[in-house]
């Protein structure tokens, strides 16, 4: 199972599970497909979107822990 922490980048989660993207809508980042999207930390995305990175690196590993 992946751990998702504030310097994960949102590329590489994407890629370990698609269903993620629903989490990273929800703080308002359509963007996914985006190049620099992809490559950018969970933290320097909440930055920019002004989101909690620890509350959304939280919902995402509770979301993966359940699906085992």
């Amino acid at each position: 199972m992946m751990v998702v922490t504030k310097q994960s980048i949102i590329g590489d989660v994407l890629d370990f599970d698609v269903d993620t993207a629903k989490f990273f809508f929800e703080i308002g980042m359509h963007c996914l497909g985006c190049p620099s999207a992809r490559g950018e930390s969970i933290e320097a995305a909440c930055m920019v979107h002004g989101t909690d990175a620890d509350a959304l690196v939280a919902k995402i590993n509770e979301f993966l822990a359940s699906k085992k």
